[in-house]
């Protein structure tokens, strides 16, 4: 979970959204360069959070409200990178997928709701990038059971609905039984990777939890 209250008054963070925007990431190598843009967009997102004091879910952020209809809180123009200034959207959906076309993405842009992949307590960096995106999907798919689990005995693979946000599924190759085969390659051998791999299984969504993944929001569901 994530303390927005700490980065709100952090000096270091502030320094570095203000290296953000002086700096152009298309001189660094490409896996720096990815590594560059999840930082971005995680750091951006956390600003975000705190820019509109938003404590309950990012959802709240220039929400429609009635007739009038609001951009949402992914088109809001606030990551400053180098030259220019983006939406998250922007960041994800027109720099990271095009360019990298890395599906391991979805394991480490957190997008400030529970249902989202953890917040890595280190930086991403192009020397560790690979080990790093390995051990987010190890989190993401097979430590968090209220996300994604497979249930052997009755032939099931629960999937987060991340798996069906716009075109993901195109990522990890297009259909359920293509999802399946990729999850497989993060699970030791067993019945589990075994049924992942035989196509022969349902699939359920598991709903997205859109509560803001704050610390004080877990605290507080904790003593309800």
């Amino acid at each position: 979970m994530v303390d927005y209250d700490a980065f709100e008054t952090a000096p270091e963070f502030a320094r570095y959204l203000r290296s953000l925007a002086a700096f152009d990431p298309r001189k660094l190598p490409r896996d720096e360069q990815l590594a560059f843009w999840i930082n971005a967009y995680n750091a951006y997102t956390i600003e975000l959070i705190n820019r509109h004091g938003e404590r309950k879910s990012i959802r709240n952020i220039n929400k429609s409200i009635g007739f009038i209809k609001g951009y949402g809180p992914w088109n809001e123009k606030l990551a400053a990178v180098g030259d220019s200034t983006y939406g998250l959207d922007h960041i994800e959906q027109k720099i990271i997928r095009p360019e990298f076309k890395e599906p391991r993405i979805h394991f480490a842009l957190v997008c400030a709701a529970r249902g989202c992949p953890p917040l890595r307590r280190e930086a991403y960096t192009g020397e560790r990038l690979d080990r790093q995106l390995d051990e987010q999907a190890r989190i993401f798919l097979l430590r968090s059971p209220d996300k994604n689990r497979v249930d052997v005995a009755g032939r099931t693979v629960h999937l987060s609905e991340v798996f069906k946000f716009r075109d993901y599924e195109k990522d990890f190759g297009g259909s359920e039984d293509a999802i399946a085969r990729y999850i497989a390659r993060f699970h030791p051998d067993g019945p589990e990777k075994t049924l992942l791999q035989s196509g022969d299984f349902r699939v359920k969504y598991t709903k997205y939890d859109w509560t803001l993944n704050s610390q004080e929001q877990a605290a507080q569901a904790s003593n309800s």
